[in-house]
């Protein structure tokens, strides 16, 4: 049974039934649902959930990306995204609050599930990281580093276009 109490954020009743019977579904706890940033907050704060799905679109003064930004900032609890909003403009704001995920309605049950168990996974990660002092991100910046000026000094051309294959 997967391990995980999830809270949902969405405005639209239906939709938060819906994503209900699938937490449920999938084994998932549930701590609750909130219709609007500042519930999603106030419930996070009571129920303090393992994770947030949240609806970008809200209705009310405070929209998804703005409570996510909040509940990460106090809670340290981690958020995946749910919306159906694709325009680039919001997208990058959405990413700016750091998500551990970002699902795109409509969506299925393998989609959610993957969706939480990599955000999950990704927060007790790093979590672990920050409390044993690992340098992994260190690490692999290095590395990252080191493998694009390999791909600087020796770049490969395809179609007209320069692209390197070097594996980070």
């Amino acid at each position: 049974m997967p391990e995980g109490r999830i809270l949902i954020v969405e405005d639209e009743h239906i939709v938060a039934m819906g994503i209900k019977r699938m937490l449920k579904s999938l084994g998932y706890t549930l701590a609750g649902v909130a219709s609007s940033g500042e519930d999603a907050i106030n419930k996070t704060e009571s129920t303090f959930p393992d994770l947030v799905l949240m609806d970008i679109m809200l209705k009310g003064d405070m929209n998804g990306i703005e409570a996510a930004k909040e509940i990460k900032t106090r809670f340290d609890v981690p958020v995946v995204y749910l919306t159906a909003c694709s325009e680039s403009k919001i997208v990058e704001h959405a990413w700016k609050a750091e998500p551990l995920g970002y699902i795109v309605k409509p969506f299925d049950e393998k989609d959610l599930q993957k969706g939480i168990d990599v955000a999950l996974h990704r927060h007790r990660v790093e979590k672990h990281e920050l409390e044993n002092g690992s340098n992994y991100a260190e690490k692999y910046f290095e590395k990252s580093e080191k493998s694009i000026e390999k791909c600087e000094k020796d770049p490969r051309k395809f179609s007209g276009s320069v692209e390197c294959t070097e594996s980070l």
